[in-house]
């Protein structure tokens, strides 16, 4: 893996939790840092996924009704070394395209586009088709090239405190890429112009392949206008759910922001199932092709899914993460978000990377998909770190009491000690 060298140090977060009765608790985890300029944006592989090389192993038929163990591999031994965790990533995303989202295909035969200072041209061809889309791009004050962060749907995401940050806003119109409104065995878009309207993998998946192209676009530009190092992708509602799965399954976004992403984004499915007033998965399948077709025999079932959205968390680490959830909207299952979220900490801290996650329900406004003063701090902490390469990151929890989740009563796991 393609990572900095860090120092590491001991590190305490706070992670608060907002009640008529203020519960406080702390946590301490090894984190790895640095403090350089610069050296936090090496934190993401200069692959789209690099563990393309690891044999991964198919586990047999189980049902859990808690969260799979994510240290635990396919044959059934545990990871002991950091190490490890490339070719563990490599088998829960092999887990989560069969079983949740669909394939994401390899990089195509072929991308070209170009980057000027106000949009974005990716065309792209593969098995003989081609398809082309483009994205808006608004520089933020000063000299490039600039950071940019990818913004799915132009709405939710606090455009003015990204720039304010010093990161270029890219708005990326999922819809171009994949469709909604279409059924499952006709889905359209640039996505299934090339893999076929009858493929099986859902609309998140092929969002995610979206953003992987205007990366690749990025990069080849010469870095004139933009910076292919450090970049970032959020939405909210159904693209802070595109938000979750484009920075799991592209290892170059350096910071991935999901803001109220709901079923089907960061909420535990197992918890979800359990969760009054969260939207049923089967809704959050049915709505929408969001989710791949596979995922459609585990709607009532969600037991026997290999994987669950922890383990996409993990997929993640020890890249930047900040989880924005709304607790006042029973609908967007935030208490499941944050056993998620808590389950996926586990992991960056067995990386040592544990203040690179923050989790943040506690909010006043319960207005769907505002932009809140209290997340501008984290938003800023996080571009600043992950993607310019300055400052410290966030390293919190802050969890409202409306909707917080108890890691303890989902797992029968313990986090390993992992050698460096």
């Amino acid at each position: 893996m393609r990572f900095h060298r860090f120092r590491p140090r001991v590190w305490v977060a706070t992670v608060f939790v907002a009640a008529a009765s203020l519960t406080v608790t702390t946590f301490t985890a090894q984190a790895d840092t640095t403090g350089a300029a610069g050296a936090a944006v090496q934190l993401a592989p200069a692959d789209e996924h690099d563990g393309a090389d690891c044999e991964v192993g198919s586990p047999g038929s189980t049902s859990n009704s808690r969260l799979p163990d994510p240290f635990t591999k396919a044959d059934g031994s545990r990871v002991s070394a950091k190490s490890d965790w490339r070719c563990r990533r490599a088998e829960i995303k092999e887990l989560a395209e069969g079983s949740v989202y669909g394939n994401k295909p390899d990089k195509p035969e072929s991308v070209t586009g170009s980057v000027f200072s106000s949009s974005i041209s990716v065309n792209v061809s593969d098995q003989g088709k081609s398809a082309g889309f483009s994205a808006s791009v608004d520089l933020p004050s000063g000299s490039g090239p600039f950071p940019a962060v990818i913004v799915y749907g132009g709405f939710g995401a606090d455009t003015a405190a990204i720039k304010a940050a010093g990161a270029a806003v890219i708005s990326y119109d999922p819809f171009a890429v994949g469709k909604e409104g279409t059924p499952r065995n006709n889905k359209q878009g640039a996505y299934y112009s090339i893999y076929g309207g009858s493929s099986d993998t859902g609309l998140l998946m092929a969002w995610a392949w979206g953003v992987s192209r205007i990366i690749d676009v990025i990069e080849q530009s010469g870095g004139s206008v933009l910076s292919a190092e450090g970049t970032g992708v959020t939405g909210c509602s159904r693209y802070g759910k595109g938000a979750f799965v484009a920075g799991a399954f592209d290892q170059r976004v350096a910071l991935t922001m999901p803001i109220e992403s709901g079923s089907g984004g960061v909420g535990a499915f197992r918890s979800i199932a359990s969760e009054s007033g969260a939207q049923p998965l089967s809704s959050a399948y049915g709505e929408q092709p969001w989710l791949g077709d596979p995922f459609g025999s585990y709607t009532g079932n969600p037991a026997g899914l290999p994987v669950d959205t922890h383990e996409i968390v993990g997929m993640i680490a020890p890249r930047g993460l900040l989880i924005m959830d709304n607790p006042h909207i029973d609908w967007l299952g935030a208490k499941s978000g944050s056993v998620a979220a808590l389950g996926g900490a586990e992991i960056y801290k067995a990386l040592g990377a544990g203040e690179n996650i923050t989790y943040w329900s506690d909010v006043q406004d319960g207005t769907h998909c505002a932009n809140r003063s209290e997340w501008r701090g984290p938003i800023t902490q996080s571009i600043q770190k992950f993607m310019l390469g300055s400052g410290t990151a966030p390293g919190q929890f802050r969890v409202s009491g409306k909707k917080a989740g108890n890691l303890a009563e989902w797992r029968n796991w313990q986090t390993p000690t992992l050698t460096d």
